[in-house]
């Protein structure tokens, strides 16, 4: 091309100065392209920085801080650069450091305890040593395991974000998957890593230490099953971690957070690799530990609940030969379900619609969603203590203490579908009897307003007119799971029946509400149904869909000669049409444009066609339909504008080929498919030899030969 011809293009600074005799690594790092031309692969570059010295010099910009006096250069350009130098992983650079192991000790000084840790810094150290991990794992891993002290420094800096990404690489909560990777999570779970993480976590850390150290054990279970997620839902570490969130209730940030990983040591719904495990151990490769037993975490959560029963004054036998006299001195230092009490708090948060107080606060926000999890583990011992406790009771209040909190709503809406679901009829009966659930959706229904007590936690701004209710949604949606569930269960059926408001509420105000929300019954634009919210994007929908909008596109440029490209390449198009499955001419982009022009076409002002089945009447063609220019297409007339007699209205053997209805105003009729019998064109021709060669991807742009010349001429 021109531009690589010599004399158009012009030589690039780096080149210059590696013609000189003088440069230095500092005078290539002030360059602009240089990491252009570390892409570009340029060899004489190449050469340079993958000497020792360079590589040494490199990872002294990035592990330590420039003098004070020092230029802005020196402190924020050069480290940056010699980061991008190591990330364009370039081979033969990535070989000089994980070969040598003062590189590899230099690199990893960045996490000594002496040194001042610059937060610039530690993003490019992790930048680094992930490029290592992805690039040269079998090295890298060598090298920690040989130095067991990275780990213990890692744990330490965990409160530096970059730092714990970098941990979440190394103990494998990805999916990087490499050779010995079995063996060096065995050796992982044989060591205190998973002790070192879980003591981070004690209310004496500050709370980014406790929040990262807290990400890395939920990023360990969100993984596929291992050797260390195994060892973290042992009854042991379970305790531990359990015992955290309750060892202070004055530390919010530890009962948060320490009860964000018994979440996802409860969610089954968490994301594993199951499909690369079984392919992995398919080949033989390693074998893997088995899944997380719900049961074995949920029984050494179990006394810690029963813990809490006694601390706000209930009392069980069921476990109380496990619990030794120690444990009932220590009720005070942690009483879960007490934190959902409010009454104690005098913080005081002013809204746009009133005032909180006290505010609902991250930590009973995250008290509701963990039994909202437990409730939906199906474990009928936690139910039963759940029930006992008045913890449902208590959460069942907050949902209409705090109208405005659709977070907490939606946990709501998860632990009564958890209840009503239950197997346990007892659970049953606490939901209707004991939180009268039905009467207080019907009292919030026909009265939803804020209200202007001010002795409820929420209150509504004097002199202003009281909002609506923000629940009322999640009040609707919870009714219409009850009625579905009645219809299949008698329990939950006679619960329903026997109040007497429930019936005409439900007849009426419920019936007539889900007749207009939903959304199926809509006739303006394609809103998206409910039993698609689980899609990721509009790509699923597409491919989804019962019929095959491409297939269907091309159908309709041949009834109709559509073409993209107008009248000059009418052939071509046509002629395209019938290509492989593999070359299809229409994507589902052109083809969705297809269809939406004929949208269009039909939302346009034209007299009524006397003849229904002529899409067009006897109005002339739209401009933007290119119609075949090929003889068997035209019998008469001209070749812009074909008269009407040359579209049979009544062909015999014709498909109608009907747009499915998608709910959008103005949608295409039924369309007819002309099947005159043509004489298809092809792209195909003849080499001066003879031998037919068909048009693909290498010679479809051919340029002739006289033209190439001319240009460079």
């Amino acid at each position: 091309m021109f531009w690589r011809m010599t004399a158009l293009s012009a030589t690039s600074p780096v080149e210059s100065l590696l013609d000189k005799e003088d440069f230095t690594l500092e005078s290539l790092l002030d360059e602009e392209e240089i990491i252009q031309e570390c892409k570009a692969l340029n060899s004489r570059l190449i050469n340079f920085l993958r000497d020792r010295a360079q590589v040494e010099r490199l990872l002294h910009y990035i592990v330590e801080d420039a003098p004070e006096d020092a230029e802005s250069k020196f402190t924020f350009k050069f480290p940056f650069i010699a980061c991008e130098i190591f990330t364009c992983e370039i081979d033969v650079i990535l070989k000089t450091l994980v070969e040598d192991e003062e590189l590899m000790n230099i690199l990893f000084s960045f996490l000594e305890p002496s040194r001042y840790h610059n937060p610039l810094l530690a993003g490019y150290f992790s930048k680094v040593v992930v490029c290592l991990i992805l690039r040269k794992t079998g090295q890298l891993m060598n090298y920690v395991q040989a130095h067991q002290e990275v780990f213990s420094q890692l744990v330490d800096l965990i409160g530096i974000t970059s730092i714990m990404e970098v941990l979440i690489r190394l103990v494998g909560a990805d999916d990087h998957i490499y050779s010995n990777y079995m063996d060096v999570m065995q050796w992982l779970a044989d060591s205190n890593l998973l002790e070192m993480i879980v003591d981070k976590l004690d209310a004496s850390c500050p709370p980014e230490v406790q929040a990262n150290a807290a990400e890395t054990l939920c990023a360990i279970m969100r993984n596929a099953p291992s050797f260390l997620s195994a060892k973290l839902c042992s009854t042991s570490f379970v305790t531990r971690i359990f015992g955290h969130a309750l060892e202070d209730s004055q530390s919010k940030s530890g009962l948060v957070h320490s009860l964000s990983v018994c979440i996802s040591l409860l969610d089954s719904k968490r994301s594993t690799s199951f499909s690369m495990i079984h392919t992995m151990r398919s080949q033989h490769m390693y074998e893997t530990s088995s899944p997380v037993d719900l049961e074995i975490v949920i029984s050494a959560m179990l006394p810690k609940l029963v813990f809490m029963k006694f601390g706000i004054g209930f009392a069980s036998t069921k476990y109380t030969c496990f619990l030794s006299p120690s444990t009932y001195s220590l009720h005070g230092a942690g009483e879960l379900v007490t934190l959902l009490n409010v009454s104690s708090d005098e913080k005081v948060l002013p809204t746009t619609y009133g005032e909180l107080r006290p505010p609902l606060g991250k930590h009973r926000l995250k008290i509701v969603e963990f039994i909202a999890v437990l409730l939906g583990s199906g474990n009928e011992v936690a139910e039963k203590e759940l029930v006992v406790s008045g913890a449902i009771q208590r959460i069942i209040d907050l949902f209409f203490e705090y109208p405005f909190n659709s977070s907490l709503h939606h946990h709501v809406e998860s632990i009564i579908t958890s209840c009503v679901d239950s197997k346990n009829n007892t659970v049953v009966d606490h939901i209707f009897r004991d939180c009268n659930v039905i009467e207080k959706f019907i009292k919030a229904d026909r009265n939803p307003v804020l209200s202007d007590d001010p002795s409820q936690p929420t209150t509504s701004a004097t002199g202003r007119k009281s909002p609506r209710l923000g629940s009322i949604g999640h009040i609707t949606r919870i009714s219409n799971k009850l009625v579905l569930l009645g219809h299949n269960n008698s329990h939950i059926q006679t619960y329903l029946q026997e109040n007497a408001e429930w019936g005409s509420w439900q007849s009426t105000v419920l019936q007539e509400r889900s007749v207009v929300e939903n959304v199926n019954r809509w006739a303006c634009g394609r809103p998206t149904a409910l039993q698609d919210r689980t899609r990721d994007s509009d790509d699923d929908e597409l491919h989804e869909r019962d019929y095959d909008v491409a297939t269907l596109a091309n159908n309709l440029s041949q009834a109709f000669g559509y073409s993209l490209y107008g009248n000059e390449n009418a052939d071509q198009v046509h002629g395209s049409i019938d290509r492989d499955d593999e070359d299809v001419y229409f994507d589902d982009d052109s083809a969705e444009v297809v269809i939406s022009s004929l949208r269009l076409g039909d939302d346009q002002e034209s007299p009524p066609a006397e003849n229904k089945e002529d899409p067009f009447g006897d109005q002339s063609l739209p401009d933007w339909v290119g119609w075949r220019e090929s003889s068997d297409s035209q019998i008469g007339g001209s070749e812009e504008n074909p008269p009407k007699d040359t579209i049979d209205p009544e062909p015999e053997n014709d498909e109608v080929i009907k747009v499915p209805n998608e709910g959008i105003v103005g949608e295409a009729g039924p369309l007819k498919k002309n099947l005159a019998p043509t004489e298809e064109k092809s792209f195909v021709e003849k080499d001066e030899g003879g031998e037919m060669l068909e048009f693909n991807d290498a010679n479809y742009w051919r340029v002739d030969q006289d033209v190439a010349d001319d240009v460079q001429q």
